[in-house]
């Protein structure tokens, strides 16, 4: 009789339901860390590993220099190209040089005065054939002159005007995009070389390593592995009675079995949206035969480095009211 009345108590007691003050619910789970692969995006070669496993790293710390055999010289060759590209694009907004505008001129000069003197000789030709001094033959001859000498008089001048006016914009349009083509070109390079000194992109702990200097990574293959100490988080699970009370961003307690005196914010940032019966971590014959609801839990921020995964810690959600926040 005694033991039936116990259990009303203890349950009273756990859900707090029935009291003007609600305690906190408490759960434990195990702490664990966001784990990053950090590898190259193409194949090369390691050339050196500056981390060990269990070594710290802060953001923007080198971790792994790895390298191509062509890479350089491609980097080079796309650089040529793209000074070439820039200084076509540079003479066709400058236009023509002066000594290239009087070569023009010159030549037009002297066009005209060889279809000046043609045209001359093609007057007398027409008047000696009118009297029968030279042949048709002649005349003929001396009127195809003149006409080549025309001719050539207004490619000339054609020419000349073209150099004034400079390229056409549909040219230097062509030339502009050749320039962007070949920097573009250039920048693909050079971000792969920057792709091949790995960093840390958050500061951590190196959780593996997993390469040696000499040996040859794939595209996507991890070289180290970085664990983000300053974002441990932990999963627990709470009986479905106590999830009314516990919503997103509430703020939690945590503390670890070997430091009873120590707590830990944290903040609840997902809850699952689906109970189950048997969640990973279940103590007692009675939460495993309880609905359960998964509970995520982030201690972001600390930075006290004694959240360690793996360790076991137990949450207290402080008291929320019931329903929405």
């Amino acid at each position: 009789m005694k033991a039936l009345y116990a259990l009303p108590l203890l349950l009273s007691a756990l859900t707090g339901c029935r009291s003007d003050a609600p305690a906190g619910i408490a759960a434990t789970g195990t702490l664990e860390v966001a784990e990053l692969d950090i590898g190259p995006m193409v194949p090369a070669r390691v050339i050196r590993v500056y981390v060990e496993e269990g070594d710290s790293a802060r953001i923007g710390d080198t971790l792994v220099l790895l390298t191509q055999a062509t890479l350089q010289p491609d980097i080079a060759s796309r650089q040529a190209r793209a000074q070439a590209a820039e200084a076509q694009l540079r003479d066709l907004l400058e236009g023509a040089r002066p000594a290239e505008l009087r070569r023009a001129e010159a030549q037009v000069a002297a066009a005209t005065a060889e279809a000046e003197r043609a045209a001359n000789d093609l007057v007398r030709a027409e008047q000696l054939a009118r009297s029968g001094t030279v042949s048709r033959q002649s005349y003929d001859a001396a009127k195809a002159a003149a006409a080549a000498r025309a001719a050539a008089r207004l490619e000339a001048e054609e020419s000349l005007r073209l150099v004034r006016e400079g390229a056409r914009a549909e040219r230097i349009q062509a030339a502009r995009a050749e320039v962007a083509a070949a920097r573009a070109a250039v920048a693909v390079a050079e971000a792969t070389a920057a792709d091949l000194v790995l960093t840390a992109p958050v500061a951590g702990v190196i959780f593996g390593r997993h390469v040696e200097p000499g040996e040859v990574l794939g595209a996507g293959q991890a070289a180290v592995t970085l664990g983000e100490l300053e974002a441990p988080w932990t999963r627990v699970y709470v009986n479905q009675h106590f999830i009314p009370r516990i919503h997103r961003g509430q703020e939690v307690v945590g503390r670890l079995d070997g430091l009873p005196g120590r707590s830990f914010t944290g903040r609840v940032v997902s809850i699952n949206s689906e109970a189950e019966f048997t969640p990973r971590i279940a103590l007692t014959e009675e939460e495993r035969a309880d609905l359960v609801f998964g509970v995520k839990v982030t201690f972001a921020g600390d930075t006290s480095g004694l959240l360690k995964p793996g360790l076991p810690i137990t949450v207290t959600f402080m008291p929320a009211p019931v329903g929405p926040p």
